[in-house]
């Protein structure tokens, strides 16, 4: 075989050989899944995630912004560092 027969093989394998190295990078470029958690008292009226308290049933019900009982999900150990007008977030429902 002449090189200009191999030439077009070579070429190919490298093609594939850099669209495989390039879909890995791709992987492990992903961002990580971000854990959650409830947290309690920083949802704006009509924006907690769900189950507000006695009378709601779930998501977008709660009737007072930053209301004790009503939660969203953030990211896992940012709640308590969450402040509001009525003091921090809280990972069980307030008063």
């Amino acid at each position: 075989m002449s090189l200009v027969t191999k030439t077009p093989a070579l070429a190919l394998a490298a093609v594939f050989a850099l669209s495989a190295g390039a879909a890995m990078a791709r992987d492990d470029m992903k961002p990580a899944k971000v854990e959650m958690e409830k947290c309690y008292g920083v949802a704006k009226a009509g924006h907690n995630d769900c189950k507000a308290g006695a009378g709601t049933s779930c998501a977008g019900t709660s009737k007072a912004d930053y209301q004790g009982d009503a939660w969203k999900k953030v990211a896992k150990g940012t709640c308590t560092s969450i402040k509001t007008p009525n003091g921090m977030g809280s990972l069980t429902p307030k008063a």
